[in-house]
């Protein structure tokens, strides 16, 4: 019985091991080697900051830097998403409309993470609340991230 329970344990780590490594498909690459389009946007936005990691997989790229921002980008080397934790998203990346809405509401608060998809922008500010909005910019949920 103890030789059927060790070879179900092993089944199932190695089970376990082979789906990770099929989900994780991340290979670090040189920042030479991000798109034309991702290289000036970083240099015209994180210049002072220090790379730490470039990764790529099958769908995007992302950068993570000392200072803790981590920028992620489509293949074709546009931002999906940037978080920065010991810092703020640069305000020039937040939509106009978008930063006078935080301004009115959230007077104070900066944007510490952004993510664009196709028809929405979700914006976590400084005080933890998570706000999304649609193509039109109007907001259409508001979360608490405890």
């Amino acid at each position: 019985m103890k030789k059927f329970k060790f070879f179900l344990l092993m089944a199932m780590v190695m089970t376990m091991s082979l789906t990770m490594s099929a989900d994780d498909d991340d290979r670090v690459i040189t920042y030479q080697q991000l798109p034309q389009a991702a290289q000036t946007f970083l240099k015209q936005n994180f210049a002072k900051k220090v790379p730490l990691v470039v990764t790529a997989d099958w769908d995007d790229y992302t950068i993570v830097y000392e200072s803790g921002e981590r920028v992620e980008f489509d293949k074709k080397g546009n931002w999906k998403d940037i978080e920065c934790r010991t810092s703020k998203v640069p305000a020039n990346l937040v939509p106009e409309q978008i930063n006078t809405y935080l301004k009115k509401n959230y007077p104070g608060k900066s944007v510490v993470k952004i993510e664009r998809h196709r028809s929405v922008y979700e914006v976590k500010i400084s005080n933890g609340m998570e706000i999304e909005f649609n193509r039109n910019f109007q907001v259409i949920d508001v979360d608490y991230d405890d």
